[in-house]
């Protein structure tokens, strides 16, 4: 709707960015139709991380399908807000000063996970990171809602006290 008032305006400012920035930020989805694929990428990432839960007990390579089905699971519920604000706008955000650290330790732990079970073979530290993953994730979530990390860390230095 914004971008046909700019149109209709005259105040077209859409011509100085690049045709990558363009198409980023710009899209064609009905709001309805970003909040069902949002739903869709959301339910999804928590099917493939309960599916994984549920693959750590086979025998075998119960661990690596854990640690890649977990993983995904939380990449796709990490990407499903991009239906609801675009990635350009997702990528800012999660690089904001408040969100930076927990991005960065979110990020590396999906590696690092992947690294432990494929390359270093230690099934131990795969669990840590798996664990490390829904720390962080948790904490980037709540960075989202307003003095939500304020109140969780209150509530634990209370607890520790």
């Amino acid at each position: 709707m914004d971008k046909l008032r700019r149109v209709l305006s005259g105040r077209e400012d859409n011509e100085e960015l690049g045709l990558t920035a363009q198409v980023l930020d710009g899209s064609s989805l009905s709001f309805s139709t970003r909040v069902k694929w949002f739903v869709i990428c959301f339910a999804g990432g928590i099917l493939c991380s309960i599916l994984g839960s549920a693959l750590l007990f086979l025998p075998g390579s119960g661990i690596k399908l854990f640690a890649v089905f977990y993983t995904l699971g939380n990449i796709a519920a990490l990407s499903s807000t991009c239906f609801l604000m675009g990635p350009l706008k997702q990528l800012k955000r999660m690089f904001e000063p408040t969100r930076l650290i927990a991005t960065i330790i979110m990020l590396l732990c999906f590696v690092l996970t992947l690294c432990a079970v494929f390359w270093w073979h230690k099934k131990g530290l795969a669990i840590i990171f798996c664990i490390l993953q829904f720390l962080a994730m948790t904490w980037y979530s709540i960075s989202y809602i307003p003095f939500a990390r304020d109140a969780v860390m209150k509530c634990f230095t209370t607890c520790l006290n």
